[in-house]
C-alpha cells in the first residue's frame, strides 16, 4: 500500500483527487492539508512514502515545502501538481531534486501512475515541461532581487518592502530597477508579470 499525503487549497479539486485515488487498490490517501506550512507536520504525524503537493499553496509554496519535507522526512518522495507548468518553476523544481512533476490536466489515470512510479523512486516528468524549461533559461534575477519583485507583486509600495525586509527605500528601488532592467520589462509592472510567467517569483 503506497501511503499518500495530498496538499492542494481548492476544496473540490482536493476532493476529486481524494475521490479518484480511492479507486486504487494500492494508493491510501492519509493526510489531506490545504497550506504549505502544514505539509512537514502532517507528514511527520502520518509518514507518507509519497507527498503529492500543489504548487500554489497559501502561506508555503509547494516546491519549498518539498525541500523542507527533504530535509526531515527524507524517505518520502515527492510528486509536484501545478496548473501552469511555468517554466521557472520546472527549473526550481529540477534544481531542489523533486522525483516529479505533473500537469493538473494530465488524464486522472497518470496521477496514479505517477504516484506508483515515485514510489518507486523513479522520476515522472513531462518531457514538453522539461523541454520549456531548459530552452527558457535560469532566472536572471539574483535572490534579493526576487525576493524584492515578489513583495511588489503583493502590492506592497517601495517604503513597506524596505520595512519588512530591513533596507532603505533607495535600496528597494535599486533593486526593482535591476529586475526590471534583467527581464528586459517595460517596468516594473512588465518585470512582474514576466517573472512570474517563468516562475521565477
Amino acid at each position: 500500500m503506497i501511503r499518500v499525503l495530498l496538499a492542494e487549497d481548492m476544496h473540490m479539486i482536493r476532493s476529486a483527487l481524494v475521490a479518484l485515488l480511492r479507486l486504487e487498490s494500492d494508493i491510501e490517501v492519509v493526510a489531506e492539508v490545504v497550506r504549505g506550512d502544514e505539509i512537514v507536520p502532517a507528514a511527520l504525524r502520518t509518514r507518507p512514502d509519497v507527498a503529492v503537493l500543489d504548487i500554489d499553496l497559501p502561506a508555503l509554496d509547494g516546491i519549498t515545502a518539498a525541500s523542507e519535507l527533504r530535509e526531515r522526512l527524507p524517505g518520502c518522495r515527492v510528486l509536484i501538481l501545478t496548473a501552469l507548468g511555468r517554466p521557472g518553476e520546472v527549473r526550481r523544481a529540477l534544481a531542489g531534486g523533486i522525483e516529479a512533476f505533473l500537469v493538473k490536466d494530465a488524464p486522472g489515470d497518470r496521477l496514479a501512475d505517477a504516484i506508483r512510479r515515485t514510489a518507486q523512486g523513479l522520476r515522472v516528468l513531462d518531457p514538453e515541461l522539461v523541454t520549456a524549461a531548459m530552452e527558457y533559461g535560469a532566472s536572471p534575477l539574483t535572490a534579493r532581487e526576487r525576493e524584492v519583485l515578489a513583495e511588489a507583486a503583493c502590492g506592497a509600495p517601495a517604503e513597506e518592502i524596505a520595512a519588512r525586509l530591513h533596507l532603505s527605500a533607495g535600496t528597494v528601488r535599486n533593486y526593482l530597477t535591476g529586475a526590471v532592467g534583467k527581464t528586459g520589462a517595460r517596468n516594473k509592472v512588465d518585470a512582474i508579470r514576466i517573472a512570474q510567467d517563468a516562475g521565477w517569483i
